[in-house]
């Protein structure tokens, strides 16, 4: 065969094409389930780190199938809400299949174009109820995991993330275990605006809901701050005083005689 015509050129760039795309098409096959695992781990050490399952640092020591275990042990229930508050989901604790919402981007849509929803809720043995925030920093994504005391009012613990924020500034929000410490105790404003506050000297004005940000790290604590605010109000009508107000309203409609009982 002649090489140096267009025949052979095309021929031989279509071979060369399809080998490329069967060994990409391999490798992901056999990576994929691998990488799958890792993320699902990630994600749930995030959780636990915020629910204080255990230390951080341990969490990270940990294999992925000794933490597919602690979460299996110390899970009670695992669901999901739509904006109205109301449960449209269940999502599995059974150790061999543990089910997670990790993909927070589409849902992150959902809330701000009010569209359908699942927004994960996972309580924990603990009593403690763990939820996911989502938002924009300075340079890609930033999310995070809050943990809720019993009360649903209290947080008992947060972790946060980042994609690629800048080290030493806005990568402290995960990096330096001071800053997500400054959030247990605080509380959710429920129904107020903004329910919580992530801003400079915020603490100064002895607000039980509000954490200072960080310094030289404005654009990611204006982000996370966002995101704080967005999550926290797409998850009220469950949690805050719309749930309050639908508790009651069920209450009263279960001790109302009937008219034809009457």
């Amino acid at each position: 065969m002649n090489t140096n015509n267009n025949v052979y050129t095309v021929i031989y760039t279509a071979v060369i094409v399809v080998i490329v795309a069967s060994l990409l098409a391999f490798v992901a096959a056999k990576l994929g389930p691998a990488q799958d695992a890792n993320a699902k781990a990630e994600t749930l050490r995030q959780m636990m780190s915020a629910a204080g399952v255990k230390p951080t640092e341990e969490l990270y020591a940990a294999k992925n199938a000794e933490i597919l275990d602690l979460y299996a042990s110390n899970i009670q229930e695992a669901y999901t809400i739509g904006l109205d508050g109301e449960k449209n989901g269940e999502l599995s604790v059974s150790k061999d299949k543990i089910e997670l919402v990790s993909k927070l981007k589409p849902q992150h849509k959902a809330i701000l174009s009010e569209g359908e929803a699942t927004l994960p809720v996972y309580i924990f043995k603990s009593g403690k109820a763990v939820i996911p925030v989502y938002g924009a920093g300075l340079w890609g994504p930033v999310w995070g995991y809050i943990a809720l005391q019993p009360d649903l009012h209290t947080i008992a613990g947060a972790f946060f993330d980042h994609e690629s924020e800048t080290p030493g500034l806005g990568a402290k929000i995960k990096d330096e275990p001071w800053f997500r410490e400054k959030f247990t105790g605080k509380t959710v404003e429920w129904g107020d605006s903004p329910a919580f506050r992530l801003e400079k000297n915020a603490e100064a004005t002895g607000a039980t809901n509000a954490v200072d940000a960080i310094t030289g790290a404005t654009m990611t604590s204006k982000g996370l701050n966002e995101a704080l605010n967005v999550w926290f109000n797409a998850y009220e009508k469950h949690f805050g005083v719309g749930a309050l107000f639908h508790m009651l309203e069920e209450h009263e409609a279960e001790t109302t005689p009937n008219a034809e009982e009457e």
